[in-house]
């Protein structure tokens, strides 16, 4: 599966919103502006996601993985 951003002018975004649920496409989402409390969000989300795999609870991905990924 491929992944594209796009940057869409304002008063361009609904048309091409509607647009794009018209074509059937998953997985479309706004992209986040990260402010402030943005990354500490993430960071916070990043610390649960350890404790849950310390716990057992999730699978941790290899590093090799990780870093092809990006």
């Amino acid at each position: 599966m491929k992944q594209v951003t796009v940057e869409i002018p304002d008063k361009k975004y609904p048309f091409f919103m509607e647009l794009v649920k018209s074509l059937g496409l998953k997985n479309v989402s706004p992209a986040k502006k990260h402010g402030k409390n943005d990354i500490r969000a993430d960071i916070k989300d990043a610390v649960e996601e350890m404790k849950l795999i310390k716990a057992g609870k999730k699978k941790a991905r290899n590093a090799e993985d990780f870093l092809n990924g990006l």
